[in-house]
């Protein structure tokens, strides 16, 4: 069998964990080389359907500052982040801004929420 190679970043130890399809373990996959379990569901899910923290800006109006950085509050897949940037490159804020505020909910029908990361 022939499998994956990742490398887990949930904690700084940075395991190479191997992922193999195995149809008879129940998660569907044989992984091996983690050192703790938080790496086995990265591993299957790094590979199946791997997600990423989108950290951008947006046009901010009425403020000496051009535009305003947002980030989204989950991982959001990564064949769906060219199309978030789409929707997120179309908005513009006005101030005054929080920290924090929701600027788009549910961002592609997601579940996933684009937020402020300043206070402006």
């Amino acid at each position: 069998m022939e499998g994956s190679i990742v490398t887990c970043t949930i904690c700084p130890i940075g395991c190479r964990i191997e992922v193999i399809e195995d149809s008879s373990s129940d998660s569907g996959y044989l992984v091996k080389g983690n050192k703790c379990n938080r790496g086995i569901g990265y591993a299957i899910t790094e590979v199946t359907n791997p997600a990423r923290i989108l950290t951008t800006t947006v046009k901010l109006n009425n403020a000496c500052l051009r535009r305003l950085p947002v980030r989204t509050d989950k991982p959001v897949p990564k064949n769906l982040m060219l199309d978030c940037m789409k929707v997120i490159n179309s908005v513009e804020v006005d101030t005054p801004i929080e920290l924090g505020t929701v600027i788009i909910e549910n961002i592609l029908s997601t579940g996933v929420n684009v937020i402020s990361s300043k206070t402006v």
